[in-house]
């Protein structure tokens, strides 16, 4: 369909080498978007996007380097961004750490920083840092990818939820104030996907089997599964909806299932 086209748009997606942050990379650039690959490593970056490019046959993915803890390293990414393909339309802020699993209340200083700066200030800056062209140009999409960990408590990731609950805030007061330039701003709240980072939480068969049981549609998610929600909130397709947040969880949120 047309309105899912995202033809000529220049996408940047923090922590796309791999897992989540990938496969919504590969899913702009297959629906014609340019996407810039960015995590920590370049050589893991240049892996990536050769991997898109190979696949589509087509130059529509580079990569650029940066840490979201380093915000002169995500500046130089955007300005790098700039003058290899123009104004970015869309930004995707996919990139989170989790250094503590545990108690709350056993969380060091240093830690807790660390989860709070990298998954709530970081997207902030990089924000800030592409807002100016969207809002000369009026308009744009801002993606954040949250977690239903936002939606919930926990006695393991309590530091990690309560970073993603302040993403849904970020994201609702973001849309309020960047509606007027016509620049979307939505989160994403995948459950447990199959991925190296949340690894933690499904690498035993027990708990992946608990999972699956509390789960309606009987497993976890796969990275692909969260690419096409992307797709539809950065194009034309979403053009109504900003300051939500789309859950994709199987089902986990509503309830656990009798079978």
């Amino acid at each position: 369909m047309r309105s899912f086209d995202l033809i000529g748009k220049v996408a940047v997606v923090t922590g796309s080498s791999r897992g989540i942050g990938r496969a919504i990379a590969g899913a702009i650039a297959e629906a014609g978007g340019t996407v810039v690959v960015s995590s920590r490593k370049q050589t893991a970056c240049d892996a990536a996007a050769a991997e898109i490019n190979a696949a589509l046959g087509a130059e529509r993915a580079i990569a650029i380097a940066a840490s979201i803890s380093d915000k002169a390293a995500l500046q130089a990414m955007i300005d790098e961004t700039r003058a290899r393909l123009g104004p970015i339309d869309i930004l995707v802020c996919n990139a989170a750490t989790n250094p503590y699993y545990g108690p709350l209340l056993e969380i060091g200083d240093a830690e807790f920083r660390k989860v709070l700066e990298n998954n709530v200030l970081a997207s902030h800056w990089l924000v800030q840092m592409v807002a100016p062209d969207m809002i000369e140009r009026r308009g744009g999409a801002i993606i954040v990818v949250s977690s239903i960990g936002g939606l919930l408590g926990s006695d393991l990731i309590g530091a990690y939820n309560i970073s993603k609950a302040a993403d849904f805030q970020l994201v609702r007061n973001l849309a309020v104030e960047l509606g007027r330039h016509r620049i979307r701003v939505n989160a994403i709240a995948p459950g447990t996907i199959r991925t190296d980072f949340a690894r933690a939480l499904y690498e035993d068969p027990k708990t992946e089997a608990e999972l699956n049981r509390a789960t309606p549609l009987g497993r976890i998610g796969e990275p692909g599964d969260i690419a096409g929600a992307a797709v539809f909130l950065a194009s034309e397709a979403g053009a109504y909806m900003t300051g939500q947040a789309v859950v994709i969880d199987g089902g986990f949120t509503i309830g656990r299932t009798s079978a």
